[in-house]
């Protein structure tokens, strides 16, 4: 039976006063920025897919850019909430990778869990000015579910990204309902470009968990975290990558019959096919964080040129 690791002045039980407190690079790092794209990506084919349908010289903008903040601030609010939970739960202890703000006892969990909060409380002070100005009050009941969805990844007594179910909160809230969302909120009904749409955004946001959950499958086992990588296995858990990062191309090439400047897109799978293949036959950390980063760029860059084919 394998022993736990040995408390360190960089972890919880160490000594504080010879761990030196969070810098703003620190605080910084604690978002994740690389994460963000995830955010980006369904706001910008789901803004398209509004300007598909909207009336000439028709621009939703400010509803946009709201829709736009409430995703970045919920990204951010899930990344300091992971933080916060992986660390006082005692997950980071094994971590391989950088180290997090609580795991590594440079801020107090405390500080960590506020500013989770007062991300959620952005999110949701804008939300709720957006549902004002759009009087569809019943998304008022979708905006409390991100919240939640978003608070219980990690956090609470049984959080759902212990039990394999990352991935299908991560296409419900990153794919389908931001997507779908977003053009919603615009234009007030949800064209089949948008549930396409948001479909290949939430499989891209699958894709960038997985190759995440990937680099850290040894780790997250000895953490008892079953991620659904470490629940199906290193060989599967890269197919099911693989399957995530290429589908919604195929996807691109039904959008592409009808906007022709879609067929751009596939110029993208210069930054997907890299990141496969380091995926597939990395071994290390670091090769997969590459993975991981040309991943969400991937995600970027095939929402952009979508979004461009659908709103012009």
């Amino acid at each position: 039976m394998s022993k736990k690791p040995k408390s360190n002045s960089r972890r919880p039980g160490g000594n504080p006063a010879k761990v030196q407190p969070a810098t703003v690079g620190d605080w910084i790092g604690g978002a994740r920025l690389r994460t963000l794209p995830l955010a980006i990506a369904p706001i910008l084919i789901g803004t398209g897919a509004a300007r598909a349908v909207s009336d000439p010289g028709v621009w939703h903008w400010v509803r946009a850019l709201a829709a736009l903040a409430v995703a970045l601030l919920l990204q951010i609010g899930v990344n300091y909430s992971n933080d916060y939970s992986d660390g006082v739960r005692g997950t980071d202890e094994y971590r391989v990778g950088p180290a997090r703000l609580t795991g590594a006892g440079k801020a107090k969990p405390r500080t960590v869990l506020i500013v989770a909060l007062a991300f959620f409380a952005a999110a949701a002070v804008i939300g709720v000015v957006t549902v004002i100005d759009t009087q569809l009050w019943w998304l008022l009941i979708v905006g409390a579910a991100a919240v939640v969805a978003a608070w219980f990844y990690t956090g609470g007594k049984r959080p759902y990204g212990y039990y394999g179910l990352g991935e299908v909160f991560v296409f419900l809230f990153f794919g389908v309902a931001a997507t779908a969302g977003t053009q919603y909120v615009q234009v007030k009904h949800v064209t089949q470009e948008g549930w396409i749409g948001s479909v290949a955004a939430g499989l891209l946001a699958c894709a960038v968990l997985m190759v995440n959950n990937l680099r850290d499958i040894d780790s997250d086992r000895l953490a008892r975290k079953r991620t659904l990588a470490v629940l199906v296995g290193n060989r599967w858990a890269k197919v099911l990558y693989a399957v995530f990062l290429f589908l919604p191309f195929v996807l691109l090439g039904l959008f592409a019959l009808v906007y022709p400047i879609a067929w751009l897109g596939f110029l993208v799978l210069l930054l997907a096919v890299p990141a496969a293949i380091i995926a597939m036959t990395g071994r290390t950390g670091r090769e997969l964080v590459l993975s991981l980063q040309l991943t969400s760029f991937t995600a970027l860059a095939f929402a952009v040129i979508l979004g461009i084919a659908l709103g012009l």
